[in-house]
């Protein structure tokens, strides 16, 4: 019963498959799953993620993120990030501190809407594709369709959705690029706004962060035609 119920907690993080493993065959992503296994056994009223994904490699986030949404739903979570799109995609609601106080809070749509802090501001940095569920993707009104990852594979067509990236995950290319990202939207350039080391290209529904070599070799102006590519891993899909 009891190792039944141990195999039944690694199932619901995804790691069925490590119940015979030793602490030190594990990476990080799947030590950080078997952690939250082991958090739940104890059906808490409350969990406590300090940082869930702070340790993890980046291209486990996408994933590791997902788990925590299909896991935390209907349980009660405090969560301490520094990443937005865990706010936005794990939170119901958000408190936002800086320098030891409390800047901002309520519902994260709220928040998401009315940015009034860095931290808010940040959030409202990230690529919202906002539109309806089309084919395990988000069509916006403008016909762009973004495909990403999804929590509940059981959505219809037609639910209102929002697809969210970074700009730093978009691949800015002259040619259209091949292999594997399914996304992969034509665009014009339309603004480039220098931030720190790295320039934010603008076009009508996608921005991309690259850095300035990258711009100059590519030769990137105002009215620039390129093809913006994002993996759909590296895009997350909830309904709005």
């Amino acid at each position: 019963g009891s190792e039944m119920c141990i195999r039944d907690r690694l199932g619901r993080v995804d790691a069925a498959e490590l119940a015979g493993r030793r602490p030190s065959e594990l990476s990080g992503g799947q030590a950080q799953r078997v952690a939250i296994a082991r958090a739940l056994a104890a059906d808490p009223r409350l969990l406590l993620l300090d940082e869930p994904m702070a340790a993890l490699d980046i291209t486990v986030v996408p994933a590791m993120r997902q788990v925590l949404r299909t896991v935390l739903r209907g349980r009660s979570a405090v969560i301490v990030t520094h990443d937005v799109l865990d706010a936005l995609l794990l939170a119901d609601h958000v408190v936002v501190m800086e320098a030891g106080r409390v800047v901002e809070q309520g519902p994260t749509k709220d928040v998401l809407a009315r940015p009034r802090s860095t931290f808010g501001a940040g959030i409202a940095g990230l690529n919202l594709a906002r539109g309806t569920t089309d084919g395990g993707g988000v069509r916006t009104a403008g016909g762009l369709l973004v495909a990403g990852i999804h929590d509940d594979e059981t959505v219809p067509d037609g639910v209102a959705a929002v697809a969210v990236f970074s700009p730093g995950a978009v691949g800015v290319h002259r040619e259209r690029p091949g292999g594997s990202p399914r996304n992969v939207f034509a665009a014009t350039v339309r603004e480039l706004e220098p931030r720190g080391s790295q320039v934010r290209i603008r076009t009508d529904e996608v921005a991309a962060d690259v850095t300035a070599p990258v711009v100059a070799e590519l030769d990137l102006a105002p009215g620039t035609e390129v093809f913006l590519a994002v993996k759909a891993s590296e895009v997350a899909i909830y309904r709005a």
